[in-house]
């Protein structure tokens, strides 16, 4: 069953953010825009390069009303430890959750059970808690943060225009469809 269209499952976790422990849980991805990005273990290798690029990215999520939480099995403590010894993962300034009981991971339907581990997984939530588009990838696969702009702007236009929706490579201020009748057959 596709996640898509449904509403976070409530959890409570731990999380590391600017040098703080906090705790998170889906309350947080409710009345704002958010980013969960799932990633299988900290101090790896193509991990830490996805984490730095979607830091490079966050100012500009944050100016869509975005806030970004990173996921892995790791606990809190290992992500400061993380923080505090990789020059990439230093720089981060979003949260990182720990999920060493797995509730996230199995919620969210990306862990790896056998392996105690995360799959590759990016999930939209639009403000009331719903999940909007989700992208899941290999393990050897990393992922491009910039592509997350014009998805999310896509979902708060389709979000903002009801009956609009947005065709393929579309960009803010591009055409938008309204699929009726008229239209069948004619794109």
């Amino acid at each position: 069953m596709s996640l898509i269209g449904t509403e976070v499952l409530p959890f409570k976790a731990n999380a590391y953010h600017n040098g703080d422990f906090i705790e998170v849980s889906e309350e947080n991805f409710k009345g704002k825009w958010s980013v969960v990005c799932f990633y299988p273990a900290d101090f790896t290798f193509v991990c830490p390069t996805e984490l730095e690029d979607l830091q490079e990215q966050y100012a500009t999520l944050k100016e869509l009303g975005v806030e970004v939480y990173s996921v892995s099995t790791d606990s809190h403590f290992v992500h400061k430890a993380w923080h505090d010894s990789s020059e990439a993962i230093g720089k981060v300034t979003y949260i990182m959750i720990g999920d060493p009981s797995h509730t996230i991971s199995r919620n969210f339907d990306v862990l790896i059970e056998e392996d105690g581990v995360a799959d590759r997984g990016t999930f939209i939530i639009d403000p009331d808690g719903v999940i909007q588009a989700i992208e899941i990838t290999a393990g050897g696969i990393g992922r491009d943060a910039s592509i997350l702009i014009d998805k999310i702007k896509a979902a708060q236009y389709v979000r903002n225009h009801p009956g609009e929706v947005c065709p393929a490579k579309w960009k803010e201020g591009g055409e938008t469809l309204k699929p009726s009748l008229d239209l069948v057959g004619k794109i």
